[in-house]
């Protein structure tokens, strides 16, 4: 979890044991790789919802770590999400490009940055921690060929939005995850991304 010397390590350790202690439970019924991201999550957030909120697909996990064992990309919606996670990822909402889309076709710069990406041939993860628009995007790309998502973290924020678009992913076949209703955001979007990374290698989460 970050942690590099021994009080850091103790720290984590200690939380990660109150964590579990709140939330274990709800950690029941999960897989252990899923439990695995739960606990990231609410760790990383300090908000044990999280756990009832949190629902995956079944095929999910294997997606999504297949993908990052296979040299899939990792695309985020905005570079906050991007600057958090811990391996290369791409973000494309300032390229100038994108601008452009977005003010031709009058949508917003994060969905602009996802047709942006699909053009470009884009085969990955896509990690959506704040715009209910670049998931709406995601969806409508990936149903007519044009995008290949090979799984979704779908955590958008917010009360416009968000939970309509969560719903929407739920309803399709991508490999995804979701936090349900209008909570979500950056912290929850690269500590779902950074659990994978983590157990696609082998490491600790």
């Amino acid at each position: 979890m970050g942690a590099s010397t021994g009080q850091g390590y103790e720290i984590a350790r200690k939380s990660r044991e109150i964590v579990r202690k709140l939330i274990s439970e709800d950690l029941a019924s999960l897989r252990d790789e899923e439990a695995a991201i739960v606990e990231r999550i609410v760790h990383s957030t300090a908000d044990p919802e999280y756990a009832r909120l949190t629902e995956f697909s079944q095929d999910f996990v294997d997606a999504a770590l297949d993908s990052l064992r296979t040299s899939g990309e990792i695309l985020t919606d905005i570079e906050m999400v991007r600057a958090g996670i811990s391996r290369p990822a791409s973000c494309h909402i300032r390229d100038p490009e994108v601008r452009e889309i977005a003010k031709k076709r009058d949508i917003t710069r994060a969905a602009a940055s996802m047709e942006y990406a699909a053009e470009r041939g884009f085969r990955g993860i896509v990690v959506i921690g704040n715009a209910p628009t670049a998931l709406m995007k995601v969806i409508e790309l990936t149903a007519e060929g044009i995008m290949d998502a090979e799984a979704v973290i779908g955590v958008p924020v917010g009360f416009v939005g968000a939970a309509e678009s969560k719903e929407a992913l739920r309803k399709t076949d991508i490999p995804h995850m979701i936090t349900r209703g209008p909570k979500g955001g950056t912290p929850v979007a690269v500590a779902a991304a950074n659990a994978l990374i983590a157990l696609s290698g082998g490491v600790e989460v």
